[in-house]
C-alpha cells in the first residue's frame, strides 16, 4: 500500500466514523439510517467507490484477504442470518471494525476478535487494491477515493 493508498483508507474510515450512533433502519442506505451493506456502499460511495448494494455481492468484489492481513478500510464479512456472508463492516485496525448491526440499533465500533463475531467471520476482501501494487500512487480501474460527504 502506497501512502497515497494509505491517506484514501484514513479518508474512508473518517467518513465512517462519522457516522457513529447513526441509527440502524433496515434496507436504510443513507444518513437517516442504515443497515451493514447500505452502510458501507454510502461510506464508499462518498470517495468516489460504487460498491454493490447487498453483503453477498460486497463479498465478491476486491481482492481476497487472510484475517491476519486484514488492514484499515478493508471490508470484513460474517455469517449472522444466513449462511455466507450476511454481514458487513469497515476495518479500523487493532481487531476492530465500525458497521451497522441491528442489534442494539445505531452504527458503532466493535472488536471482530469478540468471540460473538470471530467465530461467525467468514473472509475479508481489499476494496481498490490489486495483487500488483497500484502505479501513481491511485487505484486501478475506476476506483477512486476522492471528495468528501455531508451528514444530515
Amino acid at each position: 500500500m502506497t501512502p497515497a493508498d494509505a491517506e484514501a483508507y484514513r479518508e474512508v474510515i473518517q467518513t465512517a466514523l462519522a457516522f457513529l450512533g447513526t441509527p440502524y433502519r433496515n434496507g436504510g442506505s443513507d444518513p437517516s439510517g442504515f443497515d451493514c451493506s447500505g452502510f458501507v456502499q454510502y461510506v464508499f460511495a462518498q470517495h468516489g467507490t460504487p460498491l454493490p448494494r447487498e453483503v453477498r455481492t460486497q463479498y465478491q468484489e476486491g481482492q481476497t484477504i487472510d484475517l491476519d492481513a486484514v488492514k484499515p478500510g478493508d471490508l470484513v464479512f460474517f455469517e449472522t442470518v444466513s449462511r455466507g456472508a450476511s454481514h458487513v463492516g469497515i476495518a479500523l485496525g487493532n481487531g476492530r471494525f465500525v458497521h451497522a448491526p441491528s442489534s442494539r440499533g445505531v452504527v458503532r465500533v466493535e472488536p471482530y476478535t469478540a468471540s460473538y463475531w470471530a467465530r461467525r467471520f467468514v473472509g475479508a476482501r481489499r476494496i481498490g487494491e490489486t495483487a500488483q501494487a497500484p502505479s501513481r500512487g491511485s487505484f486501478p480501474g475506476t476506483i477512486r477515493f476522492s471528495g468528501t460527504h455531508s451528514q444530515k
